[in-house]
């Protein structure tokens, strides 16, 4: 019997392996870290300290104690520190101290999943049991029973929750929490990283409600943060609190040996420098880890995507009847089915796993060998977060990052140094979107009466006030506004999507036992479960054969075909107004807001492992209108160019500036998008449209507005650099081998500069 290969042997076999060797690009190896330790605080309470001692614990890492310094002097904090560094002792330590020292104090922990916060209440209750006290700590959160739920109200010392609960099933009814309220020490937010755009907006509102509640009861809890690598921590976190914190970022964890190996597909098509498929080298290179009993996980960027290589890799074992080694994990499946796959990969049954960004978080899922990103992720912070997934508790560890054709991924395994030395991005919210305002206002209202003279957070509303008032919702009073209407406002907000409205997929593959499989958002919907779409869940494949988009659920039924869907949408695109303006020698770039017509047009079907285009059809679906916030350059067309040449140059420059910009601010390529217009009809002028998916816009466009000038020669350089010569996946998007659009692009990117001025 063939004995499996260690990482050190696999990786030795691989630098001279013909097949395997042209396509490693770099190997990077980062060396095993000592930890940095500090002593137990004199203050720290004897139940402590002999709970850590006995998990083995004599000392803290330093980030540790810092953080129970920190709290002692009540001040908030945010520790930033890797992933398996120890965070959660940062919160755990001081929150349990306050209790001890005080029965009384209470405490509310924030995840942003509910699989975080069943997670983390396993280790802190392990760690009360291990101090002998008295301390109660529950999750609530829409599993709780409801017979349980009045205990957690009344004696409850830790309530685990997340954004969503504490927004509808908590603030709503805080008459029920009285006693959480009255005694609130301490608000923890773990992976403050996660509350970006529209989520982390609506975040950052439901805080401020948080607080105000707070405030009436009495109460001004600490808040401490704990975030993933990014740049700005201390400023998301103050953004997110509207409260002065305090950093930590001196991590003192040791870390395993780490080898990081960046690997480009070998290229098929040399003419038009087209690379085998991401999706199929990353089956085969999880096919060998699996094969030599590495635990691995793999990500990829789409459900789709995750589903096509549950699909390839359990061919593997598709002559063991209920085999449970591979496995695929994403958001749209069921909570239970979540937990299922959690457990399995933590006690070592589930050896492949291949995940979305849903297991970047700290969720506890054992000791993984291996890493695997199918393309890079969208912002180094991710890359971060993914590759900290292998390796925990100071083993050796592999993670792979395997190349897409497309232009940033080149860049970036061309560019190794840009991964594994760059600063990683900003994460930015935008409490100031007067669509997420305004609801929260609603919410608020709800809540507690509005006085005359009151402000909300940092925000000025006794206008806003009246014009609730206009609307028939909130009664003024002598000097109170009070709510009036009978609806019931948190039930109308979603903090996850712009969109209030998800679509249940329900499979009736068996007519007697029709039963839901999962969900989507309605964008998403629009390109996926539209009807003949097929819909990968675990492997299996469905279709979709009818989409009741009035009452938004999705019927399915199992099949068994060779193919998958990708769909089209038409794009149109009108100016509301002009906030910003700078000039350019050939043109003006503006900012401003604009409205969104998303048309799905047709689909196409492509077949798996030759990924060959076989059918096509339409979609009948209806438009979705999106208010929203742009950023657009506008320019007059290079003499004695076509409209042809036009059009098809800046398709490519599209392309490439869609691309790019994930280098520059914290977001998915999904949060973004990039339109050419070669007459736009509001300028009659050619225009490139950059705008936020988001209705009202959630800042990321206008930072493009202010990074204009970095994004441009960025672009210019990747392409002004790649080996092809006349345009290819890696600079401007496919091509035909005819068109040599290249020098045209180039030329066209080099007019985009503009000046400094703002009007």
């Amino acid at each position: 019997m063939q004995k499996n290969k260690s990482i050190a042997e696999l990786l030795d076999n691989w630098r001279i392996d013909s097949n395997r060797h042209p396509q490693i690009e770099h190997i990077h190896t980062v060396e095993e870290k000592d930890a940095i330790y500090a002593p137990f605080p004199e203050k720290m309470h004897p139940s402590i300290k002999n709970a850590l001692k006995g998990r083995g614990v004599s000392q803290l890492y330093i980030h540790q104690r810092q953080a129970f310094d920190a709290a002692s002097l009540g001040k908030s904090f945010t520790a930033i520190t890797p992933t398996a560094s120890g965070k959660s002792l940062c919160y755990h330590l001081p929150v349990l101290q306050s209790i001890m020292e005080d029965p009384t104090s209470r405490a509310i922990y924030l995840f942003p999943t509910k699989a975080l916060a069943q997670d983390q209440k396993s280790d802190l209750n392990e760690l009360i049991r291990e101090s002998g006290e008295e301390i109660l700590s529950f999750t609530y959160d829409g599993d709780t029973e409801p017979g349980i739920r009045q205990k957690i109200r009344k004696s409850g010392h830790i309530v685990l929750t997340n954004p969503d609960m504490l927004h509808s099933g908590i603030l709503p009814h805080h008459t029920k929490w009285v006693s959480l309220f009255e005694n609130l020490k301490y608000i923890v937010i773990d992976e403050i990283h996660t509350y970006k755009g529209v989520f982390g907006s609506h975040v950052a509102h439901v805080i401020r409600r948080l607080k105000r509640i707070c405030e009436f009861y009495g109460s001004k809890p600490q808040f401490i943060c704990t975030s993933a690598t990014i740049k700005n921590p201390k400023e998301l976190a103050e953004n997110l609190t509207n409260e002065t914190h305090q950093l930590i970022d001196q991590n003192g964890a040791p870390a395993g040996r780490k080898h990081f190996v960046f690997y480009n597909p070998p290229i098929i098509h040399p003419v038009f420098n087209v690379r085998r498929s991401a999706v199929l080298e990353v089956r085969d290179l999880a096919q060998e880890l699996y094969v030599n009993g590495i635990q691995t996980i793999v990500f990829a960027k789409s459900r789709v995507r995750v589903e096509m290589l549950v699909t390839y890799l359990k061919a593997l074992v598709s002559k063991k009847i209920n085999d449970q080694s591979i496995r695929g994990y994403r958001g749209g499946y069921l909570p239970s089915e979540r937990r299922v796959i959690e457990k399995g990969l933590r006690e070592g049954v589930i050896r492949t796993v291949v995940s979305t960004n849903a297991l970047e978080l700290g969720v506890d899922i054992g000791q993984l060998q291996a890493c695997i990103m199918t393309g890079y992720p969208g912002n180094i912070a991710s890359a971060w977060q993914q590759a900290g997934r292998a390796g925990r508790r100071q083993d050796e560890a592999l993670i792979i990052y395997v190349a897409q054709s497309t232009a940033l991924d080149q860049y970036v395994v061309k560019h190794p140094d840009y991964f594994l030395g760059q600063s990683p991005e900003e994460v930015r919210i935008h409490p100031d979107n007067m669509i997420i305002l305004m609801d929260h206002l609603k919410c608020a209202a709800f809540e507690l009466p509005f006085s005359t003279s009151d402000t909300y957070g940092e925000f000025s509303i006794q206008e806003l006030l009246e014009f609730l008032e206009s609307e028939g919702v909130l009664l003024k009073t002598s000097d109170k506004w009070h709510w009036m209407s009978e609806s019931f406002p948190a039930s109308n907000v979603s903090l996850r999507s712009a969109s209030q409205d998800n679509v249940i997929i329900i499979d009736q593959s068996i007519p007697t036992k029709t039963r839901v499989i999962g969900e989507m958002d309605l964008y998403s919907a629009m390109t996926l479960l539209h009807e003949e779409a097929i819909y990968l869940h675990q492997g299996t494949q469905f279709q979709v054969e009818k989409l009741d988009w009035e009452e938004k659920k999705a019927f399915v039924k199992e099949v068994d075909v060779d193919y998958f869907t990708d769909a089209n949408i038409a794009i149109e695109l009108k100016v509301l107004s002009e906030d910003k303006e700078r000039e350019a020698d050939i043109g003006t770039l503006r900012f401003g807001d604009i409205i969104v017509l998303a048309q799905p047009t047709i689909f196409k079907k492509i077949k798996f492992d030759t990924h060959d285009n076989i059918g096509s059809g339409k979609i009948h679906l209806p438009p979705l209108e999106l208010h929203t916030s742009s950023t657009w350059f506008s320019f007059d067309k290079p003499n004695n160019w076509s409209e042809t040449l036009l059009s098809d140059a800046m398709t490519g420059v599209a392309y490439a500036l869609h691309s790019f910009i994930p280098l520059f601010i914290h977001c998915d390529a999904k949060d973004i998008h990039v339109v050419p217009q070669v007459k736009s009809i509001n300028v009659e002028k050619p225009t490139f449209y950059i705008y936020d998916s988001y209705p009202g816009g959630i800042g990321l466009s206008e930072r493009m507005f202010d990074l204009w000038n970095n994004l441009v020669p960025k672009v210019t350089e990747q392409i002004e650099s790649c080996p092809c010569t006349g345009g290819c996946p890696a600079c401007i998007g496919a091509q035909d081998a005819e068109q040599n659009l290249k020098k045209e692009v180039i030329k066209l990117l080099h007019l985009l500069q503009v000046n400094q001025n703002v009007v």
